[in-house]
């Protein structure tokens, strides 16, 4: 029986015959179940949940992660800004492939401190050629390697995005402001999305995160860098939690060459504006109709 089914099997027996009976049911289901509380397994869709019944699933997860890694984190839901749409470019002439970028995702955004996951991925290509084919990703020795640019890769947040077209259970969507998220507490690691998605921009968790407890962000957002559960599918979302907050992605920060630049489309004095009004932008397989807000340029 799938996840989901589990899931809506319960909602009907807790309805049925009531949360005593319904808790009692949980019992047989070794492994999947045996970390959910009631609570956890019947909560609402995200965008069903009222600002109370929010309020009571964040501070649930802060005593959560108390318990569970002996750290105090703050788990905030920050909501999309009026008039806002964001963006991200890259200058591929400034980038020198040094991946600071994603050592950054892979300690804002709380991995698996085993596996060094991170949603940004840099490939290594030949000068003259953009041709994915022959990228490498696992490239060593001293960057910029002579004769080589590099392009990192990340989720394009796409205006038509094939990952929430194919999601069964809707947990994942497009938000006012453009991010594409995931509602973790309802993913039901079905991976049709990782298969959907063109940019190999999502990732699945194999196991609950192992971090160091003096190495948890303690600023965090319930769809974006909170401790995922195993089982998930997880993706970058802009930094959300700080983007929203008007702070800037924490790949941007850890540039050392300024090749990243981010903003809202719809002010006509952000950076991001001025870079696609005045430079030679694309965007990766633009064939597919994907229309992302991920842009690459060069300066010549």
């Amino acid at each position: 029986m799938s996840d989901f089914t589990r899931r809506a099997a319960l909602k009907v027996a807790a309805a049925t015959v009531g949360a005593g009976a319904c808790a009692r049911a949980l019992a047989p289901l070794q492994g999947w179940a045996a970390t959910l509380t009631l609570e956890e397994f019947l909560q609402r869709h995200y965008k069903e949940l009222s600002r109370e019944q929010m309020e009571r699933t964040l501070r649930r997860i802060e005593e959560q992660t108390l318990a569970q890694h002996g750290v105090q984190v703050d788990v905030a839901d920050p909501r999309p800004l009026p008039d806002v749409q964001f963006a991200y470019a890259l200058n591929l002439s400034l980038c020198i492939g040094c991946r600071r970028c994603a050592e950054a995702c892979h300690e804002e955004n709380n991995h698996d401190r085993a596996t060094n996951n991170s949603y940004i991925r840099v490939l290594q290509l030949k000068k003259g050629s953009l041709s994915l084919d022959h990228a490498v990703v696992d490239y060593a020795g001293e960057v910029p390697a002579e004769g080589h640019f590099y392009m990192p890769v990340q989720c394009h947040q796409c205006d038509n995005p094939p990952c929430v077209d194919v999601c069964p259970v809707e947990a994942t969507w497009k938000e006012a402001d453009g991010i594409v998220v995931i509602d973790y507490d309802w993913c039901i690691g079905c991976r049709y999305c990782e298969a959907a998605c063109p940019y190999h921009a999502r990732r699945f968790n194999w196991s609950a995160p192992t971090i160091p407890p003096e190495e948890i962000n303690p600023d965090q957002g319930y769809l974006s860098n909170r401790i995922r559960p195993a089982g998930v599918m997880e993706k970058c979302t802009f930094c959300l939690h700080r983007t929203r907050e008007g702070r800037l992605p924490a790949c941007l920060e850890a540039c050392p060459t300024g090749s990243r630049v981010f903003g809202n489309l719809l002010d006509p004095d952000s950076d991001i504006r001025w870079v696609l009004e005045n430079k030679r932008v694309f965007v990766l397989k633009e064939d597919l109709g994907t229309q992302p807000r991920f842009f690459y340029f060069f300066d010549k």
